[in-house]
C-alpha cells in the first residue's frame, strides 16, 4: 500500500516521504495512530498544502531536541547501586533504572530510546546513546558507583 508519512516513523521513513508499506501494518498500526495517509491524488494535494507548516514544526522540534541534547551532554549521570565482591553489582543497571535518573534531572526520555545493548553489571564509567528525536542522538556519560560512596 502506498502511503504518505505524516510524521517520522522509526525504521520506515521521515515525514512527507511516500513509502510502500504492508497493508496489515498500515491498517492495524499506522492508520489508527494517524501516522499516515493513503497516497491518493487528493491526499497528495492536501499534503502539499500542509507540508510547509509541518516542516517548520519539525525544525522547531529538532532544535529543541538539540538544546536538550547539549544539556544532557554537559551532565554526568550518577547511578548508585549495591556492590558485592570485585566491584560486581547486585543485579544490573537497566534502561528502567536510567529512566529514573533522567527524570530526577528533569529529562523526559522514552525507555525505548535508551540505546545500549545488554545491562551494566560492574561499577565504572560508561557512555550510552539516547535518542531524543530520530535525527538527534546524544551520548550521555554515566557513572556507576557503590551506594556507600559519596
Amino acid at each position: 500500500m502506498k502511503v504518505i508519512l505524516m510524521s517520522d516513523i522509526t525504521n520506515v521513513g521521515h515525514q512527507g516521504e511516500i513509502k510502500e508499506v504492508s497493508s496489515g501494518f498500515a491498517r492495524n498500526y499506522l492508520i489508527p495512530q494517524n501516522l499516515i495517509m493513503k497516497a491518493t491524488h487528493t491526499n497528495l494535494k492536501i499534503w502539499e498544502r500542509e507540508r510547509l507548516k509541518l516542516e517548520k514544526q519539525r525544525e522547531k522540534i529538532i532544535s529543541t531536541a538539540k538544546k536538550i541534547a547539549s544539556k544532557m551532554e554537559a551532565i554526568e549521570f550518577i547511578v548508585k547501586v549495591k556492590v558485592g565482591e570485585n566491584d560486581k553489582i547486585f543485579g544490573s543497571v537497566t534502561p528502567t533504572n536510567l529512566l529514573k535518573i533522567f527524570k530526577e534531572k528533569g529529562f523526559e526520555v522514552n525507555k525505548r530510546d535508551i540505546l545500549f545493548s545488554g545491562n551494566i553489571k560492574e561499577i565504572g564509567r560508561y557512555e550510552i546513546n539516547v535518542r531524543l528525536h530520530p535525527e538527534v542522538v546524544v551520548k550521555v556519560r554515566l557513572i556507576v558507583i557503590d551506594e556507600k560512596e559519596q
